[in-house]
């Protein structure tokens, strides 16, 4: 993410928890979303719950760090990326997030920007690419946590504690927008649990891998999809718990899911879409590379998924 870094990036702090999705005050998270031009990474003075009146239109180039406060993003709309790229979402709880009907807010060029309803998802991101969504506790939102649709693409999601919610993650607007085909995902050293019944992910028509995420158990299915997608699973742990066993849920004749070095516990049965190894291999740059751990070492791994608990004197050193 380095067009999030270097030194012409503005510094802001939010020290006021107030919404006005028209007219945003100095000192709130909006103002900065649509005041600010270029690089802001934006910070927290003290902890704080804000309640959005309307969804949050994050701007491109964009750092949103809750490192050293405990930041509640709560209890009204969440957080919408639309159109924008090189956004880092961190340490943040977003949770009780509501439906909205259409209106009006503003949007990061300043202008007024009217919005259709929204389902209560707590990040959505629509034609966005370069997004990483980093140490986030997600739980208890309307409709999902996290959607990337409509042509959006690489996407990575690490380290974050998703609970008690029945839809977590889709991935793919719908069955027919076939612009998705290009969508690629890394779905890294996040906690899913407990009570999540399904979608960890949901994906149509792209590619998401998969890789060293603890599942403590499922409703539904932990994984699947439709509309010929691809998933390689990757050196997780899969705990099974009560009479769900089976992992993937398969709506298609050519999707394919590839287990790689997983492992089970409980029971949990992950059914691969074919007998044929086709090689899957996440198309990863010289710089994106990361080692994949041993399956065996996931709980570890994911032990500190979710908003870290950072001193408010050096944040930085979580």
């Amino acid at each position: 993410m380095t067009n999030n870094t270097g030194p012409d990036v503005t510094m802001y702090t939010v020290t006021d928890p107030s919404d006005d999705a028209l007219n945003p005050k100095p000192g709130t998270l909006r103002f900065a979303m649509t005041r600010l031009k270029g690089k802001v990474w934006i910070d927290f003075e003290r902890d704080m719950e804000i309640m959005l009146v309307r969804p949050l239109l994050v701007k491109s180039h964009t750092t949103i760090d809750g490192r050293g406060a405990e930041v509640h993003i709560a209890k009204g709309a969440c957080l919408l990326l639309r159109r924008v790229s090189d956004v880092i979402i961190h340490g943040l709880k977003i949770h009780d997030c509501k439906a909205q009907p259409a209106g009006e807010a503003m949007g990061p060029d300043g202008q007024i920007v009217r919005l259709g309803p929204v389902d209560g998802d707590a990040i959505r991101m629509v034609t966005s690419s370069r997004i990483w969504i980093d140490h986030n506790t997600l739980y208890d939102c309307e409709d999902g946590l996290i959607d990337v649709t409509r042509g959006s693409t690489d996407i990575t999601i690490s380290n974050n504690w998703f609970r008690f919610q029945n839809k977590v993650m889709l991935l793919g607007h719908n069955d027919g927008f076939r612009r998705d085909t290009g969508m690629k995902v890394t779905v890294v050293f996040n906690h899913f649990g407990p009570q999540c019944r399904q979608r960890m992910p949901r994906i149509r028509f792209g590619y998401a891998h998969v890789v060293n995420n603890l599942y403590l158990g499922w409703g539904l299915y932990a994984m699947g999809g439709s509309m010929d997608p691809s998933i390689k699973s990757e050196a997780n742990l899969f705990i099974a718990r009560g009479e769900r066993k089976e992992i993937m849920w398969n709506m298609c004749l050519t999707c394919n899911f590839r287990s790689v070095n997983d492992v089970f516990e409980n029971g949990a049965l992950f059914t691969d879409s074919s007998d044929v190894d086709t090689g899957m291999k996440p198309e990863y740059g010289p710089h994106q590379v990361f080692e994949v751990a041993d399956g065996k070492t996931v709980r570890a791994l994911t032990k500190s998924s979710g908003a870290l608990k950072c001193p408010k004197t050096s944040p930085s050193l979580c």
